[in-house]
């Protein structure tokens, strides 16, 4: 029965994410957090924009450069509107935040004109395609949150599943420029990355999914 399932939910996969991923854009993060408390809210924020700056800024080596840990210290003065959410899969409580494109813009445009460099980093969109493998899919719910991860992601935008075996899937992504981008993105939420290098012929990643 679970054979059957899995295949089924395959197919909704592929039909699912055959279009382009609808998200809500590079300057959007979505974070779990424990409550919807002041404190939790504020930490939830700064890890939110701490995912804006490393997809916008192509590496999440920018978290680094002070201006950004800066202003990641003080996101909520970078935030233009936020909402709680509950994950359908797993109930674990969510935080959506977009934040302003042009000060994060201007951030990042500073930081590199301070680094030194000439101009800023040429972030690489060009369409390419890596397969992963994720453990830890052992029931339904875990593949659904999989899905709804992924589907979320502006920096994914086609998922082809290939074989699954025991609590592991692989994965065909179809991305928009290179697959380091993506595993940094997915930051502390439910897709944690394993190994970004795995010694094993044909795959790309080996990424964990929470429980």
């Amino acid at each position: 029965m679970r054979r059957v399932l899995v295949r089924y939910l395959f197919l909704v996969l592929a039909v699912w994410l055959a279009a382009p991923a609808s998200a809500a854009g590079l300057y959007s993060g979505e974070v779990p957090v424990n409550s919807q408390s002041e404190g939790d809210r504020n930490e939830g924020l700064k890890a939110a924009l701490a995912q804006v700056f490393t997809k916008v800024g192509g590496d999440a080596s920018v978290l680094a450069h002070p201006d950004i840990a800066k202003a990641v210290a003080d996101a909520s003065r970078y935030v233009q509107q936020y909402q709680f959410t509950q994950d359908v899969a797993t109930s674990h409580l969510m935080l959506f935040a977009q934040f302003d494109r042009d000060a994060i813009d201007q951030l990042l445009g500073n930081a590199g004109a301070k680094s030194g460099d000439a101009a800023p980093a040429v972030v690489d969109t060009k369409p390419q395609s890596y397969r992963v493998w994720v453990r830890g899919v052992g029931s339904a719910d875990a593949y659904a949150r999989l899905v709804g991860t992924l589907s979320r992601n502006e920096l994914v935008r086609g998922v082809q599943a290939e074989q699954a075996r025991g609590d592991g899937v692989e994965l065909k992504i179809d991305t928009v420029g290179p697959l380091q981008r993506v595993l940094d993105s997915l930051g502390n939420g439910p897709i944690r990355v394993a190994n970004a290098k795995p010694p094993v012929d044909g795959v790309d990643a080996l990424l964990d999914m929470q429980p």
